[in-house]
């Protein structure tokens, strides 16, 4: 399953919490994340996700680019 981890600045601590919580069960999917987002849950739980551009950047048009071509299965974006 393709597993896309977006967070805005002030909600990525609580990322970091869900993919430590979660860390098994994410682990077998393949992750996609914004830049920041992405190195954060990779430095904090050593799980591979492949990183798109920071959000500002245009990494959120990314991942929903990918959306529209359902590439996707599942988004968690905290706001």
């Amino acid at each position: 399953m393709n597993i896309a981890l977006i967070a805005h600045d002030r909600k990525k601590e609580l990322m970091m919490e869900l993919t430590l919580a979660y860390k098994i069960i994410l682990e077998p999917h393949t992750l996609f994340a914004t830049g920041t987002t992405g190195l954060r849950i990779m430095e904090a739980t050593g799980l591979s996700v492949h990183r798109f551009q920071s959000g500002p950047l245009g990494g959120d048009q990314q991942i929903g680019s990918r959306i529209s071509e359902n590439k996707m299965d599942l988004v968690i974006f905290f706001t």
